[in-house]
């Protein structure tokens, strides 16, 4: 079975780690800085915060944005459901904004009639996570400019985007938004088993964050209510978690991150090959804006069902029957059962429930070859001819 995702892992990788593993440490070590100072240098941001997941980076982003009970938070319904579960953890209140079409992303337009709505009714969002769904960064700068307009907070969740550009930048520079989150996951970009980043130019955002990662202690003498009773002690001065990650984790992400572009660039180049085969077939893809350079964490298709005369479940079986392990990404999180005990239904989002019907991710990955791509398109020239 081809699957859709795997990582790469190379010699000089498996040495990183192998060193970290014959050091002094193991953990809270000098690779969880190293690797953070690099990503924030590569993206262009002041400070990084390494954590140990991405929902774990967005959950802290929402506390640091003083996300609390009776705030409202709004995000994509195609997402995994870590980007609306953060807002939750928090006690606020959860809302979703309907995807382009075309894109998949956030769509500006529903952003902006229901900022307008929600001014009328008293009920604006206090945090809009925009999701870079599959790596495509979302309008931020439209984005960022009604964030000025009805004031509210932005958080990035660029857990597919790492190694993308919007408008000739790379996406984690926090030109438009308050804070950026990156993820590690196997199937991610890079990897760091698992692992994720909170990426911010806000010094004060980023010490509360880095605190709350680790039980909410601090051995800062300027933070603490009263002097140190000795070179032993810390104090906790706010309820916080085991969120970090290890030196292992990071030696890994931080070797991983000498190949990053080399990974975007492969993952464009296996992406012209399908666009080039499937060419013609009943089918689309998602738009890529001339502003932006997608990392291409997904290669998803939209079947035009009305053309097919098979149902799109039947077009997923054939595909996985012939050896080939497409997935879904994903399930509209409104439609999921806890969502619509929270009072969500089919229909709140139509865009995102017609993409649902449609999409099906095919494999992209580095290690993927042109062999395998061309395998994957003629079993889907045979599977829609």
């Amino acid at each position: 079975m081809i699957p859709y995702g795997r990582q790469n892992i190379s010699e000089s990788d498996i040495q990183a780690v192998v060193e970290v593993l014959q050091s002094d440490f193991l953990t809270q070590g000098p690779m969880v800085p190293a690797f953070e100072n690099a990503l924030a240098q590569y993206c262009g941001a002041r400070h990084a915060v390494a954590v140990n997941s991405a929902t774990s980076a967005l959950h802290l982003a929402c506390l640091a944005l003083g996300v609390k009970p009776g705030d409202r938070v709004w995000t994509s319904p195609i997402t995994f459901v870590a980007s609306a579960n953060c807002a939750l953890y928090c006690g606020a209140g959860v809302d979703f904004v309907d995807i382009d079409p075309l894109t998949y992303n956030l769509s500006v337009e529903c952003l902006a009639e229901k900022l307008r709505q929600a001014e009328r009714r008293g009920c604006l969002p206090k945090v809009v996570i925009p999701v870079h769904f599959a790596g495509l960064s979302c309008d931020m700068e439209a984005i960022h400019r009604l964030s000025r307009q009805y004031g509210f907070k932005i958080i990035e969740d660029a857990s597919h985007a790492i190694g993308g550009r919007y408008r000739g930048e790379p996406i984690g520079n926090c030109r438009y938004a308050d804070i950026a989150i990156f993820s590690f996951h196997p199937v991610k970009i890079i990897t760091t088993g698992e692992g994720g980043m909170a990426l911010t130019n806000d010094a004060g955002l980023a010490k509360k964050m880095a605190l709350l990662r680790s039980h909410g202690i601090t051995r800062e003498p300027a933070d603490m209510t009263q002097a140190a009773d000795g070179p032993w002690y810390y104090q906790q001065i706010e309820l916080g978690f085991n969120y970090r990650i290890t030196d292992i984790q990071a030696a890994l992400g931080l070797s991983q991150l000498n190949r990053l572009d080399a990974f975007v660039d492969r993952r464009h180049q296996l992406a012209e090959i399908y666009r080039q085969q499937l060419a013609g077939l009943p089918l689309n893809w998602q738009l890529q804006p001339d502003d932006c350079r997608s990392s291409l964490h997904l290669f998803v298709i939209r079947l035009q069902t009305s053309q097919i005369g098979k149902p799109h479940l039947n077009v997923f079986r054939q595909l996985r029957d012939a050896g080939i392990g497409v997935n879904l990404h994903y399930i509209p999180v409104h439609l999921q059962p806890y969502y619509q005990n929270l009072g969500f239904k089919p229909g709140d989002y139509p865009q995102a429930e017609q993409y649902y019907a449609e999409a099906i991710t095919l494999p992209l990955y580095p290690d993927l070859t042109e062999s395998q791509v061309l395998q994957i398109s003629g079993a889907l020239q045979e599977n829609l001819n």
